[in-house]
C-alpha cells in the first residue's frame, strides 16, 4: 500500500509502499478514501510541540473508509461499514474522564497520526471501539474535515455554552473557522468573523455571519468594541497576539475559548484586574469526544452544515503542506484515495 511517513523533523514526507497492516485484537482494518490535512499533522510532521511522535509515522487523523477485515473479539463493526478514523484513536475507557464524558482529556489516550499511524495511506488499522461510523448522505470527502475540523469547533461552541442572540467572535476564518461560524449560527449566535484575508471574510459572510472585521487594515479590538463586544471569543489563529486581542475584546461575563496552539506552545499576557472585575472566563477545549462527532455527522446529514474543501492526491502531500502554511486554502485540503483492490486474503 502506499502511504506518506515522516522520517525526519526536518525533512519532507516520503511516500513509500509499505505492507497492508494487519489488524490485532479488537481493531479493524480500513480501506481509506480520502484524509483532510490538519494543521495538527503540520506541527507533527516538523515535531514543533513539546511531545514528539516516534520516528517514522503516518500522519492523518481525518481518516474516512470502508471497514475491510475485522480483528478476532469485534462485534460493533462489520466489513464494509464506512467509518472515521479521528484523533482519538483510543482511551483507557475507566478513568474519570471516560466514565464522565470527557475522553478525549484521557491521559492513557492515543491519537490517530501521532502516536499511532494515522491515515495518510491507503489502508490503516483502528481500534472498532474509536472508530465513528459516518451516516448516508454525508460524503467522504465531506466527512474528512469533520471529523477533526468540525468536531473540534463544535466542542468549543459547547463549552462556550453560547446563549441565543450572543454575539461570538470566531478568530480564524480557514478550515476550521468556516465551520465554527456555522456551529455559532445553529447555537443561536450572532457572528462575527474576523481575519486578514478579505476572502476568508467574504466566504464568511456567504456562510452566515452577521459581521465581519478586517483586522489586516483595522485594528480589531477596537472594531469590536463598535459593535458592543463579544459574549464569546472562539479563536483558531495560532499567533499568541490573537488570544490576547481575542480576550480584549470580551464584554463583562465573556468567555475566550481558546483552540488554536502555537507552534512553540505559547503564551498570552492577560491582565489579572480585568478578568476579575469583568467576570471573564477563559476555557481550554479539545477536539471532542465519539458522540460529539455522531452529532456533527448527524448535523451535516441533515443539510445543517457546508463543507468547503478541496481534493487533492496524496503524492502531493508536501505541496499541500506548503499551500496551508502560505495561506493561500481557502478552508480544507481532503486527500483523495483512488480505488485501491482488497489487501490479499481479504473479501
Amino acid at each position: 500500500m502506499k502511504a506518506a511517513v515522516v522520517v525526519s523533523f526536518s525533512a519532507p514526507l516520503q511516500i513509500v509502499e509499505r505492507d497492508v497492516p494487519t489488524p490485532a485484537d479488537g481493531q479493524v482494518l480500513v480501506r481509506l478514501e480520502t484524509c483532510g490535512l490538519c494543521h495538527t499533522d503540520i506541527h507533527a510532521a516538523g515535531g514543533d510541540w513539546p511531545v514528539r511522535p516516534s520516528l517514522p509515522f503516518v500522519p492523518g487523523h481525518e481518516g474516512i473508509g470502508i471497514v475491510e477485515q475485522l480483528g478476532s473479539g469485534v462485534t460493533n463493526r462489520s466489513v464494509g461499514d464506512r467509518v472515521a478514523i479521528a484523533w482519538l484513536g483510543s482511551a483507557c475507557g475507566s478513568c474519570r474522564y471516560c466514565i464522565d464524558g470527557r475522553e478525549t482529556l484521557c491521559e492513557s489516550q492515543e491519537n490517530s497520526g501521532y502516536s499511532i499511524d494515522g491515515a495518510f495511506a491507503e489502508y490503516a488499522v483502528a481500534s472498532a471501539a474509536y472508530v465513528v461510523p459516518v451516516p448516508d448522505g454525508v460524503s467522504a470527502v465531506d466527512a474528512a474535515p469533520l471529523s477533526c475540523a468540525g468536531v473540534t469547533t463544535y466542542k468549543a461552541m459547547k463549552v462556550a455554552q453560547i446563549q441565543p442572540t450572543e454575539k461570538v467572535g470566531v478568530f480564524g476564518i480557514g478550515g476550521l473557522g468556516h465551520l465554527a461560524v456555522q456551529y455559532a449560527q445553529i447555537m443561536g449566535g450572532s457572528v462575527v468573523a474576523i481575519d486578514v484575508h478579505q476572502a476568508k471574510l467574504d466566504l464568511a459572510l456567504e456562510l452566515g455571519a452577521h459581521h465581519v472585521v478586517d483586522a489586516g487594515t483595522t485594528d480589531p479590538v477596537a472594531a469590536l468594541e463598535a459593535l458592543g463586544g463579544l459574549d464569546v471569543a472562539v479563536v483558531l489563529a495560532t499567533s499568541p497576539h490573537v488570544f490576547e486581542q481575542a480576550f480584549a475584546s470580551l464584554r463583562r461575563g465573556g468567555r475566550l475559548v481558546c483552540v488554536a496552539l502555537p507552534a512553540d506552545g505559547g503564551a498570552m499576557d492577560i491582565p489579572i484586574f480585568e478578568t476579575v472585575i469583568k467576570g471573564i472566563s477563559i476555557i481550554g477545549s479539545i477536539v471532542g469526544t465519539r458522540q460529539d462527532l455522531v452529532e456533527v455527522f448527524a448535523l451535516h446529514a441533515a443539510g445543517r452544515t457546508r463543507v468547503i474543501a478541496e481534493t487533492r492526491s496524496l503524492d502531493d502531500v508536501n505541496a499541500a503542506i506548503a499551500d496551508v502554511l502560505a495561506g493561500t486554502v481557502a478552508a480544507r485540503l481532503v486527500f483523495e484515495y483512488a480505488a485501491v483492490p482488497a489487501a490479499a486474503g481479504i473479501g
